[in-house]
């Protein structure tokens, strides 16, 4: 990065156990055992009020993980490629997943990476510790949502939601794509027990997080806590779309 040209600023915001928005420009590097010739970025995790931990990944010529990521018993992980071309194994199966595509593995199934572009590949990473449901288990899926249609979300013809993951109850998690046409919003401001990790796909809107409007754009990472405020409108010439994650088929702990 070489020595500052202007001011130190940041659009971040932390606001622990809230919300977060995290920008790409403040991204540090962290080692993570197990990746090679990988540069990492942890994003949310129980330090900052998630129930998991999510993580941007970029995969140089020769990046891998040749040991496996997880595999422990009780945590759940899944893979999305926002751009190029890898390798993914998980229960003797084997994916090639491009742009869109995406791997979850349930827990105690290892999912082995490997970078297949000449260049480089950038991945959405996520684990959480599974809620188990007696007499229910989840089970390895993968695919491209660029392969999955829209839905209306609500009843709106402007606002659009896609599925990642089944909606059965084996899973106590979903991954969607929400997409808002230009001047598109949600319905109403939520205020809801789920918590979410988003990672921006497209476009530039403003976020209401906590009743506060923050502008956000592509490339940006945001944590909402659960009971936090949270709606979004699009601005700008192109839909503003983003990829994440949501806790659900679950009753609330004592």
């Amino acid at each position: 990065m070489g020595y500052p040209k202007d001011l130190l600023t940041s659009r971040s915001i932390i606001k622990h156990g809230k919300y977060a928005l995290i920008a790409p420009e403040g991204l540090v590097n962290n080692v993570v055992p197990g990746f090679e010739n990988c540069t990492m970025s942890i994003l949310a995790t129980p330090k900052l009020g998630a129930s998991f931990v999510d993580y941007i990944v970029t995969m140089h010529e020769g990046g891998k993980n040749s040991e496996g990521f997880c595999g422990q018993e009780n945590v759940e992980t899944f893979v999305y490629v926002l751009e190029g071309k890898v390798k993914v194994s998980a229960d003797d199966q084997e994916f090639i997943l491009e742009d869109s595509g995406y791997l979850y593995c349930p827990p105690g199934v290892k999912m082995y990476l490997e970078n297949l572009e000449a260049g480089d590949s950038r991945l959405f990473l996520y684990k959480q510790k599974y809620k188990p449901l007696e007499g229910r288990k989840p089970w390895v899926i993968s695919g491209h949502a660029n392969q999955i249609e829209f839905r209306d979300y609500d009843d709106m013809h402007n606002v659009h939601i896609k599925d990642l993951l089944p909606t059965d109850i084996d899973f106590d998690m979903n991954f969607h794509i929400l997409s808002f046409d230009p001047a598109a919003s949600h319905p109403f401001i939520e205020t809801h027990v789920q918590e979410h990790g988003a990672y921006l796909l497209s476009g530039e809107g403003m976020y209401n997080l906590d009743n506060e409007w923050i502008p956000v754009k592509k490339g940006d990472y945001i944590f909402m806590g659960p009971y936090v405020h949270q709606a979004a409108y699009a601005v700008g010439r192109e839909p503003l779309a983003y990829v994440y994650s949501k806790d659900c088929n679950r009753d609330a702990s004592l």
